[in-house]
């Protein structure tokens, strides 16, 4: 990180980044070469990619390339490429979504304290009484209401819901039962045999369209602590995807979306649930283009990115493309849980162009002059896009965090790394 923070490194080996117009008019093409030191004095080894890292990008740059002050952000707050668009979730909600929304060992159940702490402020936001804090989002209910009940029917007993837990739900569920949603309600008690008192909902539940009758049918396979075949997950992805961010038409419920999600990861999902994770919009743009190299090495790393140590993938893949092996990067800009600092947050920084389709990728790709490039989750696959503002409110990765590590936007007819 410090050859991005400091234009002038203490060491003699210094990448840099040329930036030059193209046939992209918008986009920028990348350019770059690899200097060593030898004996025989400066020596150019494979392809000529010049790579400039700068800390701070003139102004004449900046006008270059269209780029406006606001623009230059410093991946070193990385929590500043958080789109203000998105809604806050409750802090103390997502506290107890930390503890409680995890695998069968892995939670820590509640204490009685912060379980009445976690359902009075539920109880507050439903009847619109919360002044001092962010309301609960729907998402937020469905990912802990899910928790609770994968606990209460699959997770072994020391993960199992505590006393504490359970004399705050005694208390606060008649109650809750009234303010809250039919959909949450639902999550919370699908089959009417965790609460008790009868006159539970959950048993009758089908949800509001044919989109979130399939969702609630799998849904209670979920909660049950089950697993789902291929194709089962395949269509309910494909049917509630992606999320309508911008309210101009009506959505699938967010609470069941989170229930969905987080709770295939607490059951800790299949290979076969994986896969359908990771193919469900391989040809949401059309087929994925094949670039006419003899290798691609696809990095991709976490798309939250990294908060304690350096983030090197992106100066590797550099370096490999400069021997003649294509690398192909791909990410976001910003991803929770993590909200760290990214490729595309380093890219972005130094005036790289993030905007690139898959097709323009793979002719970066086939460029003998360049052989590398950089595609973000944003321009790839919209629907799993459109996923980010929920995934923060559910804190813990869901399954799709696992397979877009994996997502080959470009491919080969031989050999892929």
């Amino acid at each position: 990180m410090n050859t991005l923070l400091n234009p002038e490194p203490s060491f003699s080996l210094i990448p840099s980044i040329r930036i030059t117009k193209t046939h992209y008019l918008t986009h920028r093409r990348l350019q770059a070469s690899r200097q060593f030191s030898s004996t025989d004095g400066n020596r150019l080894i494979g392809r000529r990619i010049r790579l400039t890292v700068k800390a701070d990008l003139d102004s004449a740059l900046i006008d270059q390339l269209g780029l406006k002050e606001s623009d230059i952000i410093n991946p070193a707050i990385s929590s500043s490429y958080r789109s203000s668009k998105l809604p806050k979730p409750n802090q103390t909600l997502l506290e107890a979504q930390a503890k409680v929304c995890t695998g069968p060992t892995q939670t820590r159940p509640l204490r009685e304290d912060e379980a009445f702490k976690v359902l009075d402020t539920i109880l507050r936001s439903a009847k619109g009484d919360l002044k001092d804090e962010e309301e609960v989002s729907k998402a937020q209910l469905g990912a802990f209401f899910s928790a609770m009940t994968i606990r209460a029917n699959a997770f072994p007993e020391a993960t199992q819901w505590s006393e504490g837990e359970r004399r705050a739900m005694n208390t606060f569920w008649p109650l809750l039962m009234r303010a809250l949603p039919p959909d949450v309600i639902f999550i919370a008690d699908p089959e009417g045999s965790i609460m008790g008192g009868g006159g539970s909902i959950g048993p009758h539940y089908s949800g509001n369209d044919p989109r979130e009758m399939r969702l609630v049918g799998a849904l209670r396979e979920v909660l049950a602590g089950g697993h789902l075949g291929y194709e089962e997950v395949q269509g309910v992805l494909r049917d509630v995807l992606p999320l309508q961010v911008d309210n101009k038409a009506p959505g699938v419920s967010e609470s069941l979306l989170s229930a969905f999600l987080i709770g295939q990861r607490m059951n800790r999902e299949t290979d076969r649930e994986l896969k359908a994770y990771c193919l469900a919009f391989d040809d949401e743009l059309g087929p994925p283009p094949v670039a006419d190299v003899k290798s691609l090495t696809h990095y991709g790393e976490p798309y939250d990115g990294n908060t304690r140590f350096f983030r090197s993938t992106l100066f590797v893949a550099a370096v490999r493309s400069c021997y003649g092996e294509s690398c192909l990067l791909h990410g976001a800009e910003w991803m929770p849980p993590k909200g760290g600092v990214t490729e595309e947050q380093m890219l972005k920084f130094m005036g790289a162009s993030t905007n690139l389709s898959v097709l323009q990728a793979k002719e970066l790709l086939e460029d003998e002059e360049i052989g590398f490039a950089y595609v973000s989750l944003r321009e790839a696959r919209p629907s799993l896009y459109s996923l980010i503002g929920l995934r923060e409110h559910i804190k813990k990765r869901p399954p799709v965090a696992t397979s877009e590590k994996v997502q080959q936007f470009v491919r080969v007819s031989h050999i892929v790394y």
